[in-house]
C-alpha cells in the first residue's frame, strides 16, 4: 500500500478551473485502477486548520495498492494531465502507513498497521468530523495548537485540508522523527489539555489519526520542496 498527498497550485486566472475540478475529478478517481480511496480536498492558508481558504491551492489524498499503480496514475491519468496543464506548480508526497486509528467516511483507509519502531522523518495526518455543536470549541483552540505545533522542535511543515468548509477538517503534517513528534503531542501540557477536551467534550462524530513513513518528495509548492533537505540529508 502506497499514500499520496498532493497539493496542486493553480495560477489566479485558473480558479474557477480548480472549483470546476473538485467536481469534475470524481468519476475519473472513481474508475481509477489500482485506487483504493481517495479525497479531493480544499487547504488553508496557514498550514493547519484554517477558516479561510486558499482558493489557488487544492489536493488529493489517495490510497493506492501499490507503487505501480501511483505510477500509472502520474503518468496517465486525465486528472494528471489536467494538473499539467492548469496548475502552475505541483508537489506530491509519497508514504507508507504505520499506523492508524480511527475511521474516514465509515473505512478505514490505512488498513489496521501498528508498526511501532519507526527511523526518519514521519508524517503524521489527524482528521475529523467536528459535531455542529462543538465548532466553536475546536475553532477556539486552533490557533493555540497551531503555533505550538510550528514552534515545536522537529517540526518541518504541514498542510490543512479539508473536505468541506468549517466542519471536515485535516492536517498533515511532516516531523523530523516519531520521538520529536510524539514530545509535541503528549509532552505538551498545552497540547494535552486541548486533546483531553477533544474526549471529554465530544467535539468529533468521526475522527482519524495515522502516522505515515516519508518515502519520496516529488515537485514543490510555493517554490521549493519542503522536504528536500531533510530527505537528502537522511539518504546520506
Amino acid at each position: 500500500m502506497i499514500v499520496s498527498l498532493t497539493i496542486v497550485r493553480y495560477r489566479k486566472l485558473f480558479v474557477p478551473f480548480a472549483l470546476f475540478a473538485m467536481a469534475l475529478h470524481r468519476l475519473p478517481m472513481i474508475l481509477q485502477d489500482g485506487c483504493t480511496f481517495w479525497k479531493l480536498l480544499g487547504t488553508g492558508l496557514n498550514g493547519t486548520f484554517d477558516l479561510q481558504p486558499d482558493w489557488q491551492q487544492w489536493g488529493l489524498l489517495a490510497v493506492w495498492e501499490n507503487r505501480e499503480a501511483y505510477d500509472r496514475f502520474a503518468a496517465r491519468s486525465w486528472v494528471s494531465k489536467w494538473w499539467k496543464t492548469l496548475a502552475k506548480e505541483q508537489w506530491t508526497i509519497l508514504c507508507r502507513p504505520l499506523q492508524s486509528h480511527g475511521k474516514w467516511d465509515g473505512k478505514e483507509p490505512f488498513g489496521k498497521a501498528n508498526v511501532k519502531n519507526i527511523d526518519g522523518p514521519v508524517g503524521v495526518l489527524t482528521r475529523a468530523t467536528i459535531r455542529t455543536s462543538r465548532l466553536k470549541n475546536f475553532w477556539s483552540h486552533v490557533d493555540e495548537v497551531a503555533n505550538l505545533m510550528t514552534g515545536a522542535p522537529g517540526y518541518i511543515t504541514s498542510i490543512g485540508v479539508g473536505e468541506a468548509p468549517v466542519y471536515r477538517q485535516a492536517t498533515f503534517s511532516v516531523w523530523e522523527s516519531a520521538e520529536q513528534m510524539k514530545a509535541f503531542a503528549y509532552g505538551s501540557r498545552e497540547h494535552a489539555e486541548v486533546i483531553k477536551k477533544t474526549r471529554s467534550e465530544d467535539w468529533y462524530s468521526e475522527e482519524l489519526f495515522a502516522r505515515f513513513k516519508i518515502l519520496e518528495s516529488i515537485g514543490g509548492i510555493n517554490g521549493k520542496d519542503p522536504l528536500e533537505a531533510i530527505l537528502n540529508t537522511k539518504d546520506k
